[in-house]
């Protein structure tokens, strides 16, 4: 099968063409045919299986006929970043269309936004919490959507956003199609899904397809020692660009700082920093101005970045579903990419969970001539590990920085390439 197969309006076959897309995912394959005959559809697809081209390009198709200046599909999405990668994809793909989408979202100014709604769209991705601001103000009339997407509901119910999408659906027409997505089905999601689908047709992408095209390793180690480990691991690793995923936002802040500290390019993604800060690292990333991407799970999401070589998770992840979305971003497109996961003594019962989910036992690596029997300095002991709330903090605990560490040593690495490893910049 090829994309010509769906038989798309000519203007979408050369966005099809200009992305340089031949053959389809899974996803897309499953899900195309459904979408085009205007089918509500719930998908369950991973990061980086291509569910953004096998809803967007029906959808472009159907755009393509019917009245224009008026908005017809609306697609909802938990994060900024997510919103800006779907938004990026359609306009890539309909280009020719002369479709117009916009992004709205919190954490820039809305008056922008207002003006563009005002001159007229067809397509706008929005995050819930903006988009309810505009319901509220009456500068955005959602009365002729025709198409409603939900992406990664589950990480829209982690995040507490449910509220606001029923909110929001009560203002959409009853007469439309809709679409939901998501990586899970905890029972949240069913229950939206049973509410918001009309005899769907359920599309599912292998849960550890990109599982298979990455190589996974555990690196069992202390808390205190993970930043130094993690150093030792760039330093003797033949590396591209690295994506290392903490557990909370002041973790992914204080290591993104000591590995630009320690003379790497390195830049941290989190929810404490502004969107044009975000944009930054992300784009930085995407472009190789940074080689190294500190990230949360929340902040991580639409980082779409296809040359990712290595993930590392610094922390484990809570759930092992979060193990699959963070590996996705590596290994794709007939790639392999490599998976590093360090792991505690307390960290045991989840590996055994992933491992479950993988259908196979991780290799367990150590790097030869890393101190493992150091200890932590008294000044440096470790809280009482608590239980992250929605946002990845612990609860009633104070964060004990990037891993725990001793304050870093300062003085700069030498100059030039590491044997085998990530180049430092040398010029900091």
């Amino acid at each position: 099968m090829n994309f010509k197969d769906f038989k798309f309006h000519p203007k979408v076959e050369a966005g099809i063409t200009a992305a340089g897309y031949t053959v389809p995912t899974p996803i897309q394959a499953q899900a195309i045919v459904p979408v085009m005959e205007n089918r509500d559809v719930m998908g369950l697809a991973q990061t980086g299986t291509g569910k953004t081209a096998a809803f967007g390009l029906p959808i472009l198709h159907r755009l393509m006929t019917g009245q224009r200046g008026h908005i017809r599909c609306l697609m909802i999405a938990p994060t900024r970043e997510l919103a800006e990668q779907i938004n990026e994809a359609m306009k890539t793909l309909g280009k020719q269309t002369g479709l117009r989408t916009l992004t709205v979202y919190g954490g820039v100014s809305i008056n922008p936004q207002k003006a563009a709604l005002k001159r007229g769209v067809e397509i706008v991705v929005a995050c819930p919490g903006r988009l309810l601001d505009h319901i509220n103000q009456g500068t955005i009339d959602l009365s002729k959507v025709e198409v409603l997407v939900l992406d990664e509901a589950d990480h829209m119910f982690d995040m507490g956003f449910f509220p606001d999408i029923r909110k929001i659906l009560k203002v959409l027409p009853g007469q439309r199609q809709t679409l939901l997505f998501s990586a899970t089905m905890p029972m949240e999601i069913k229950r939206l899904a049973n509410d918001v689908l009309r005899h769907p047709q359920t599309i599912q992408a292998d849960t550890a397809t990109s599982a298979e095209t990455v190589r996974h390793a555990l690196y069992p180690v202390a808390q205190h020692l993970k930043t130094d480990l993690l150093l030792q691991m760039l330093e003797k690793t033949n590396t591209g660009s690295v994506l290392v995923f903490t557990r909370t936002k002041h973790r992914a802040k204080k290591l993104g700082e000591k590995l630009d500290k320690s003379g790497y390019n390195a830049a941290s993604l989190q929810g404490n920093l502004s969107q044009n800060r975000r944009q930054e690292a992300l784009d930085g990333f995407r472009k190789g101005k940074y080689q190294i991407l500190v990230a949360t799970d929340i902040a991580a999401r639409g980082i779409d970045v296809s040359q990712v070589s290595h993930v590392i998770n610094f922390d484990v992840p809570t759930t092992p579903e979060a193990y699959v979305h963070r590996i996705g971003r590596t290994g794709r497109a007939a790639k392999t990419g490599d998976a590093y996961t360090m792991v505690a003594s307390e960290d045991k019962s989840m590996v055994r969970s992933i491992e479950r989910l993988l259908g196979n036992s991780i290799e367990h690596r150590t790097i030869e001539g890393f101190d493992y029997k150091k200890a932590a300095p008294a000044r440096s002991a470790q809280p009482a590990r608590s239980m992250p709330n929605r946002n990845g903090a612990p609860r009633n605990s104070r964060p004990a920085g990037a891993g725990g560490t001793p304050r870093p040593n300062r003085n700069r690495p030498g100059q030039g390439q590491r044997p085998g490893g990530v180049r430092p910049s040398g010029n900091r």
